[in-house]
């Protein structure tokens, strides 16, 4: 069976992507969750070495597959994708395909404002934060508007509800930008905001969303904007 390494799920963006393209699409996997504790690699962090001893990178997510070590998120998906063609996770026509793999790409090595100002936070409901950093960051306001645009112009193709109709990587690839704008309340168009909602609805996004609120694990390292956790409204 294979076996997925992650972090956190509460903070874990990266993690999350496998995991709900995993559950999402019915493949049977065992979970391993490595506490984050601190990301300094100065020989005292137990994720870290953990990790170390199965990827030479150190970090999560990382699938295991019979001895198999397979570590970053798009070559997971590809690796799943392969392995199970009977999912069909990415469309089926080729152009699409080529459009999928285009914009996971892109999000993997693009919206670094977004990412970086807004770190991934299940559990919380921070408006007031995400206003601020809205008024103040254009490149933030910049990379909003060309999600809205990706989106917008893939659902209209498409026909919905998920990017390319289906549920596929690329949904799975965008999973945690949607926590990401719910949790912020960033502004969105109203058909944006209606797909974050029905990503959020997945029963794979559903459940890693439950299992990050009951983590109840508050890390100061990954909130520089709170001092302690608070019960998010929900």
């Amino acid at each position: 069976m294979l076996k997925l390494y992650i972090g956190n799920k509460n903070y874990s963006s990266w993690s999350m992507r496998p995991w709900v393209l995993l559950r999402q699409a019915g493949i049977p996997f065992e979970e391993v969750m490595i506490r984050f504790d601190s990301f300094a690699d100065d020989g005292r962090s137990t994720f870290k070495n953990t990790l170390k001893t199965l990827t030479p990178t150190g970090k999560v997510p990382l699938l295991a597959d019979d001895g198999l070590a397979v570590w970053d998120t798009l070559a997971i998906a590809e690796y799943v994708a392969e392995q199970f063609p009977d999912k069909v996770l990415w469309p089926r026509a080729k152009a699409a395909r080529a459009r999928a793999r285009s914009i996971c790409a892109e999000m993997h090595a693009g919206f670094t404002a977004l990412r970086s100002n807004f770190p991934m936070n299940i559990e919380a409901s921070l408006p007031e934060v995400g206003a601020l950093i809205w008024r103040d960051k254009p490149a933030v306001r910049a990379e909003v508007a060309r999600l809205v645009t990706m989106w917008q112009t893939l659902l209209d193709e498409h026909g919905g509800p998920l990017l390319f109709g289906e549920f596929t990587i690329a949904d799975a690839y965008f999973a945690p930008i949607c926590m990401r704008l719910h949790c912020y309340a960033l502004p969105l168009p109203a058909g944006i905001a209606a797909y974050v909602e029905r990503v959020r609805a997945l029963p794979g996004v559903r459940q890693w969303i439950d299992d990050a609120i009951a983590e109840k694990d508050f890390l100061d390292f990954e909130e520089p904007y709170r001092l302690s956790a608070k019960p998010a409204a929900r």
